[in-house]
């Protein structure tokens, strides 16, 4: 007996790779137009002439009541004239048998003398042959329409067919991407060389009896590179890359997805070695459970995925490499050992990686001497490669505007500005008691970090309105990479919030809306130090939060009773009080310098960090002299005595 009739998972007869409910769909929707075209035609051919009886049509005869007759070998076909006024629309004509016994010349003769439009057909009426050749044609038609559908639903589609798989091929060295294009990724790219080398060396792993992962899992936010990097280790291997989406095996018929898996492994095995690459696998790979909702389309397709990983050997070549932002939410039969078992993290860059990154996107571009990557790398902390590679194209983009022909330091810094804050709305016009409101509230923010001892050095003030709909905005740059906060960095943080409210209740006595987002952000800050952080009083240590989709928005959602949320309620309540006190306590201390700020910010309407800071090492050195006088004093005093 031959190999090929004892493996099981080698099926001779086409009908067994056939999805059943395919079939079915296809014989409903050939029913379905089969009963369509019939009520059409019995309509429409209904709708033609009325019927009527011969005594009713040699009454209109008598009474010269006809406009048309037709003399068919079968019946009589005839228009009368109080229909003939009607609209040609809505005519209709009628019907009947021809009269018994009837001379029908003589007949014609005397409607033709009466003026009737008198029309003989005396050969025999195709009708009846033509409704049958059409249903025939139909039957044709829809029979091959159906034939199509099932060779398709089965993988054996014509022109293209449902059942092939969308993935884009890329033979060899074609996808125009190595791992020198992936900057700020080292860590995840030294995973994925063991795969490079597998795909390079497949006998220094067989002679040992190891074996290599089939699949890997590319797990990260979105933005970070993932695609980039599965294009990057086919480039690196020089093998064929299939690219596919797992939205592309979703269907509305049942069974599509499952031929096109079929379909893509039966390619992949054809030009062995290679990499497969199915980007966000969450659509397919989801959850069997009830919680994530779920529908049988999506089991069969996901069924035979695990079925196809399952049935290659890894001596073949043939690497499955996935990318999702939703680990959480895939199968656990997905995740197991033989599948894909090994999880890469593709994180977002630290500074070092944010500087290669830039370095990579700005290769092609033409800089000024004064750029200085390592400040927007600086300031872009928690950027990922995608928004980086925006920032630089947006900085081109306006070089260009102002007609140069280099990007300087400016476009880049204003590019950052313009992806935080938007573009700038030059012709917006606020009132004097507004752009007064604006410049304190802005100052208030700018002031508080300036004073406070762990906050983020000031880079810029401005009060002109931007597109994202902030009136004015104050933005900090950090110094040095930090991955640890302190309670009192975050507590500085809150009072820097809440400046803007509490320099308008200092100087204006007011509440506005423009702390809106201010408080948000704060709320928001307090919520994580009392939740996650186990920085509350009445609380300490526990935890009360549980984060989800911490690669997609990385929201927490409460995880206690309601008694325990509302204590936490409480403590971000007393943590926000606090925080506002303290403001409050340090900006009337501080009246004069910041009216002094506040008046020259209304002028410049633009300040940057330096500027803020030469108003306050003034402010401090009296102070310093101050105290540096009165040392003395009390030395002698103390002598005196």
């Amino acid at each position: 007996m031959s190999s090929e009739s004892q493996n099981p998972k080698n099926p001779k007869k086409p009908m067994d790779n056939m999805p059943r409910g395919g079939v079915w769909t296809a014989l409903i929707i050939t029913l379905a137009l089969v009963l369509l075209i019939s009520w059409i035609y019995s309509s429409v051919s209904g709708s033609q002439y009325t019927e009527t009886s011969v005594s009713e049509f040699l009454e209109a005869v008598d009474e010269d009541n006809l406009a048309e007759v037709e003399f068919r070998y079968d019946r009589v076909i005839y228009l009368t004239k109080t229909e003939a006024k009607k609209p040609a629309s809505q005519q209709k004509a009628c019907y009947t048998g021809l009269p018994s016994g009837g001379d029908y010349l003589a007949l014609s003769q005397r409607l033709e003398d009466m003026g009737v439009h008198v029309t003989k057909q005396i050969t025999e009426d195709n009708s009846m042959i033509m409704m049958i050749l059409s249903y025939a044609i139909t039957f044709a038609i829809l029979f091959v329409f159906m034939r199509m559908i099932t060779k398709r639903m089965s993988g054996d589609g014509m022109m293209g067919g449902f059942g092939k798989s969308k993935a884009k091929m890329y033979m060899e060295k074609q996808t125009g991407v190595t791992f020198k294009d992936v900057a700020g990724q080292d860590e995840a790219k030294e995973s994925l060389a063991e795969i490079i080398d597998f795909l390079h060396n497949p006998k220094k792993y067989t002679d040992i009896g190891a074996k290599l992962p089939k699949g890997a899992l590319l797990v990260g936010s979105p933005g970070t590179g993932k695609t980039l990097l599965a294009k990057a280790v086919a480039g690196e291997a020089g093998v064929p890359f299939f690219s596919i989406s797992g939205s592309d095996f979703v269907e509305m018929f049942v069974g599509m997805g499952a031929s096109r898996v079929r379909d893509l492994f039966q390619q992949a095995a054809k030009v062995a070695p290679c990499i497969i690459f199915i980007d966000e696998i969450d659509a397919v790979g989801r959850s069997r459970d009830n919680r994530y909702g779920n529908n049988s389309e999506q089991e069969q397709t996901l069924n035979q995925l695990l079925n196809e990983i399952d049935g290659f050997e890894p001596s073949k070549g043939i690497v499955c490499l996935a990318a999702t932002n939703r680990p959480e939410i895939l199968d656990k039969a997905l995740l197991r050992p033989g599948r894909f078992d090994r999880r890469i993290i593709v994180d977002r860059p630290n500074l070092q990686g944010r500087l290669d990154t830039l370095k990579v996107h700005t290769r092609k571009i033409k800089l000024s001497d004064d750029v200085d990557l390592k400040k927007i790398a600086q300031a872009t902390a928690g950027a990922v490669g995608a928004d980086l590679a925006n920032l630089v194209n947006e900085a081109a983009l306006r070089a260009v505007r102002h007609g140069r022909q280099l990007v300087t330091q400016e476009d880049l810094m204003a590019s950052f500005e313009t992806v935080i804050a938007g573009t700038e709305k030059k012709h917006t016009v606020m009132t004097d008691t507004e752009k007064r409101l604006v410049s304190y509230h802005e100052v208030g923010h700018a002031l508080v970090a300036a004073l406070e001892k762990h906050s983020q050095p000031v880079s810029k003030i401005t009060i002109v309105p931007h597109t994202s709909g902030a009136l004015g905005y104050t933005m900090q740059m950090p110094e040095e990479e930090k991955f640890l906060n302190t309670m009192d960095e975050l507590k500085t943080e809150l009072r820097t919030l809440v400046g803007g409210r509490a320099a308008e209740q200092v100087v204006f006595g007011v509440q506005t809306t423009g702390a809106a987002n201010d408080l948000q952000r704060a709320t928001a800050l307090a919520r994580n130090m009392i939740s996650q952080y186990g920085m509350g009083k009445k609380l300490g240590l526990m935890t009360t939060a549980t984060v989800e989709h911490e690669y997609l928005d990385g929201q927490a959602y409460m995880d206690c009773a309601q008694s325990t949320a509302a204590v936490v309620d409480q403590e971000v309540k007393e943590l926000l009080d606090e925080s506002y006190a303290s403001a409050l306590s340090i900006l009337r201390e501080h009246r004069a310098l910041l009216d002094e700020i506040a008046e020259f910010l209304l002028v410049k309407e633009t300040i940057t960090g330096e500027e803020l800071m030469s108003f306050v090492n003034a402010a401090r050195k009296p102070a310093i002299a101050e105290s540096t006088a009165e040392a003395p004093k009390a030395e002698e005093a103390q002598n005196q005595e």
